[in-house]
């Protein structure tokens, strides 16, 4: 789930990718957050997806012609499914 959300994300696909996102959090989810523009992505390397708590994590870094943006995607369990409800950046040298 976490790899296709990557891919929407990489291939520009903003509807696909903000389907998989907790409605009533965009847009105050990207406030304050870098996250690469539509087209952007010349690349991205998953680097870690992992369970904390009931949560699950996904820390992806995009590279774009501005530079890597590190990005993490804080997943929650939503009526039976899995949505992104929140987004921070991390530093990509990490």
């Amino acid at each position: 789930m976490y790899e296709r959300h990557v891919g929407y994300v990489a291939s520009g696909d903003v509807r696909a990718a903000l389907a998989d996102m907790v409605r009533e959090n965009i847009p105050a989810v990207f406030e304050g957050v870098r996250v690469p523009g539509k087209g952007a992505v010349e690349g991205f390397e998953i680097r870690s997806v992992r369970a904390e708590g009931d949560r699950r994590i996904g820390e992806t870094v995009y590279r774009t012609p501005d530079g890597p943006i590190g990005l993490r995607s804080i997943w929650e369990l939503r009526d039976g499914e899995w949505k992104a409800a929140g987004l921070e950046n991390f530093p990509p040298q990490e």
